[in-house]
C-alpha cells in the first residue's frame, strides 16, 4: 500500500489517496503515471514516514519540482523557507522556556 498525492496546474496538492505499491506495475505502468494518466493530473508519492519528498503531503500543500518535495503552507506570514523547506521565524525562538510566537510584534512571548 502506498500513498499518492493529485496536483493542480499550480501544483498544490488537492487529494491524497491510498493506492496500490510504487513497486507494482499498472498496464505496464508506473503507479505515479498510471494515476495520474487516469485522473488526468500530476501525481506523484508521498511517505507516512517522510521517506521521501520531505514531508507527508496534505491538501493545500506545494509540491516543489525542483526540490521534489512537499512543502506545507506557512503558519505565520512572517515566516520563510530555509534551505532545508523548513519554515524558520524572522527571529530564532530562545532556548530555554516555553515560548509562542506572535505575529503581530513579530517576536517571541513566554509562555
Amino acid at each position: 500500500m502506498a500513498h499518492y498525492a493529485f496536483l493542480d496546474e499550480n501544483n498544490f496538492v488537492t487529494e491524497v489517496i491510498t493506492g496500490i505499491d510504487e513497486t507494482e506495475l499498472i498496464e505496464g505502468l508506473d503507479t505515479e503515471t498510471w494515476y495520474g494518466n487516469f485522473r488526468g493530473q500530476v501525481c506523484k508519492r508521498t511517505s507516512y514516514n517522510n521517506n521521501i519528498r520531505k514531508q507527508y503531503a496534505g491538501i493545500g500543500y506545494k509540491y516543489d519540482e525542483v526540490a521534489d518535495v512537499f512543502i506545507s503552507s506557512s503558519i505565520y506570514p512572517s515566516w520563510t523557507l530555509d534551505s532545508n523547506h523548513d519554515w524558520q521565524p524572522p527571529t530564532p525562538m530562545p532556548t530555554e522556556g516555553m515560548w509562542r510566537w506572535n505575529e503581530e510584534t513579530l517576536s517571541w512571548i513566554e509562555v
